[in-house]
């Protein structure tokens, strides 16, 4: 299977990892190949990683040899799935998937890794909008083990099939859901960012504490702080903001304080600091 990947941030650059790991050939693209000279870095490190605790038993210089960079969209003419991975923004996303739809084959699928944006609304401006589906990865992408897949109104039983097919090469387990703001991931996973967040503005516990209460007492992996900090509290904030505009439900008005660290800078990991430093 020839897999396209569109953007080269975190989510990009791992779909692009677990795809050639997977042994697809992989095409990918960027608004300039310095996110590719990057992203290459970023994967190889991931995969020494990988390799290193026996997760990955393939060469790396192999794995990294099925990445091929392109500015040319009509390399993706081959490409039997295109993912779309750039930044949460809907007229970006639908900018590409109107360039991309009439150089594909009508055979192959586009997907978007979108994780809050609605399916239908992306998929409405597409000639063939049955092809359409979302195609949502969770970071990060080599080691998280769900892949969401979220029907549009017009997406057809052949791509959630194609998807489901694309999902099990890749060694992932899914979950097929019906198309509303935020899936039913996404929904969920923002509203604890975002408590969790009020709850320190508050003043109600210390940011460890917090995270330590929801860890030990509700069994997360991690507390609420510290997953808002690994997806970027950018994200969590455009996140918020689209189910706040879809749903008009004040339970989804963003926390001030999220709003105020992404104005500094303060991302989460991708930039070093956020509620914790890295």
């Amino acid at each position: 299977m020839k897999v396209g990947v569109a953007g080269l941030g975190i989510m990009g650059s791992g779909i692009a990892q677990l795809a050639a790991t997977s042994g697809h050939d992989v095409v990918v693209t960027d608004v300039s190949k310095t996110f590719f000279d990057r992203a290459v870095v970023s994967i190889g490190k991931s995969l020494d990683k990988l390799i290193e605790k026996k997760i990955v038993n393939q060469d790396r210089g192999k794995i990294l040899s099925r990445i091929v960079y392109t500015d040319d969209l009509k390399s993706f003419s081959g490409c039997d799935i295109v993912i779309e991975a750039v930044i949460e923004n809907y007229k970006e996303k639908v900018e590409f998937f109107k360039k991309i739809e009439v150089i594909v084959s009508p055979n192959a699928i586009i997907a978007s890794n979108t994780s809050s944006i609605s399916i239908t609304a992306l998929g409405a401006g597409l000639k063939d909008p049955s092809r359409f589906l979302g195609i949502h990865f969770f970071n990060p992408v080599p080691l998280m083990n769900l892949i969401e897949l979220i029907k549009g109104v017009r997406t057809s039983k052949e791509s959630v099939e194609k998807a489901i097919e694309f999902s099990k090469s890749v060694g992932k387990e899914f979950v097929v859901v019906n198309d509303s703001p935020g899936f039913v991931t996404t929904r969920v996973i923002g509203l604890l960012v975002n408590e969790g967040a009020f709850e320190f503005s508050e003043g109600l516990a210390s940011k460890e504490d917090i995270d330590k209460a929801l860890k030990l007492g509700g069994n997360f992996p991690m507390g609420p702080l510290t997953l808002g900090d690994l997806i970027g509290l950018d994200t969590v904030v455009n996140i918020m903001d689209v189910m706040f505009d879809a749903f008009k439900d004040p339970k989804f008005r963003v926390a001030p304080i999220l709003r105020k660290m992404v104005e500094a800078g303060k991302l989460g990991r991708k930039t070093g600091e956020g509620f914790y430093k890295y």
